[in-house]
């Protein structure tokens, strides 16, 4: 291996006069075309070890006709339900050779800069929109899009959620089972806080026990202070309530500070459930019950659904619904 130099690390340019080819057969190399003869393309690739290259991904891609990128916008690094469905993003992507380029879409809302921008100067094939879609985010209509968790439609845009609505009854069924009938709804405004309340209420409201849901909504995003807020609020005013179901685990986190704060015991004062049953909840310290939204299945059929839409953009858009599943750890108990 040869050292280029302190700062300075080999070009393109390097490894074509190492190999004795042009700059513009480099970049065929690169791209794997057939077109290389096998003499030149060991040439190259002997002239990339010996100069430790490190070719530009976005210089490849401009060099080509394909990226091999994918774009995956998050609604916040902060909260943990993303963690799978990244997952299940790359098992589905991967056996394609496309990689994932994730960014925040809050992270520099202070530069005025979308991350849809810096996706299109990477020429991504495709983009997933991982939560709640934002009508700002202004993706040209050729670039293939599917929405990955969030309900809120998109033109040309596939979607592939929870469903939010049926995690909602399985909460209310299970606080309904161990005795509680002074329930809590901890949430924020957004499209699957909304759905899961509509769930707790609809299967609350039909049960033969009269049991009552008790509501606390909070303005802005659905963070661990707006749990622990809207906890407080709520208990203010429904002292009676025995069992809460936060919209998702990083409220129910918030609402367990609240409860610690006032002096109230888990689960045997009351009982707190979340939603997305991220690796937050199933650690043993949190132990938080939780409805498992299946983030893996989720991404693998968003992967799946995009890579459809790449090879033939004119499908009709298309709504998945994946069926959730409860997950009972020891932050609910019998009343």
């Amino acid at each position: 291996m040869q050292i280029m130099g302190a700062g300075k690390p080999a070009t393109i340019y390097d490894v074509a006069a190492r190999a004795g080819v042009s700059k513009s057969l480099v970049s065929l190399v690169l791209q794997r075309s057939p077109r290389v003869s096998q003499q030149r393309r060991d040439a190259v690739l002997k002239a990339i070890q010996e100069l430790d290259y490190r070719p530009s991904t976005a210089a490849v891609s401009l060099a080509g006709t394909r990226s091999r990128t994918i774009g995956v916008v998050l609604d916040d690094f902060r909260n943990q339900w993303f963690v799978d469905l990244l997952t299940g993003l790359r098992e589905a992507l991967q056996d394609q050779g496309h990689r994932l380029v994730v960014a925040d879409r809050f992270l520099n809302t202070g530069l005025d800069a979308s991350p849809v921008e810096g996706f299109l100067s990477m020429r991504v094939e495709g983009i997933v929109i991982a939560g709640e879609p934002d009508t700002d985010l202004a993706i040209p209509a050729s670039m293939p899009v599917v929405v990955a968790g969030g309900r809120a439609a998109l033109p040309r845009a596939d979607t592939v959620a929870n469903d939010d609505r049926a995690g909602g009854r399985m909460a209310a069924d299970h606080l309904l089972t161990l005795g509680h009938t002074r329930l809590g709804f901890v949430g924020a405004r957004s499209a699957a806080s909304d759905e899961r309340r509509a769930g707790l209420e609809a299967r609350v409201v039909s049960a033969p026990s009269g049991a009552s849901v008790a509501v606390s909504v909070q303005p802005g995003e659905p963070t661990e202070e707006a749990g622990s807020r809207g906890l407080g609020q709520l208990l203010d005013e429904h002292p009676e309530v025995t069992a809460v179901f936060a919209a998702n685990d990083v409220m129910a986190l918030g609402a367990l500070s609240e409860l610690a704060a006032r002096g109230l015991r888990v689960p045997e004062d009351v009982s707190v459930m979340g939603y997305d049953d991220t690796p937050l909840a199933a650690t043993r310290y949190v132990g938080l019950t939780s409805i498992d939204d299946r983030s893996v299945e989720i991404g693998r059929g968003a992967g799946e659904r995009l890579l459809a839409r790449i090879a033939d953009p004119a499908l009709p858009a298309t709504e998945v619904l994946v069926e959730p599943r409860l997950v009972a750890r020891r932050t609910t108990a019998a009343r």
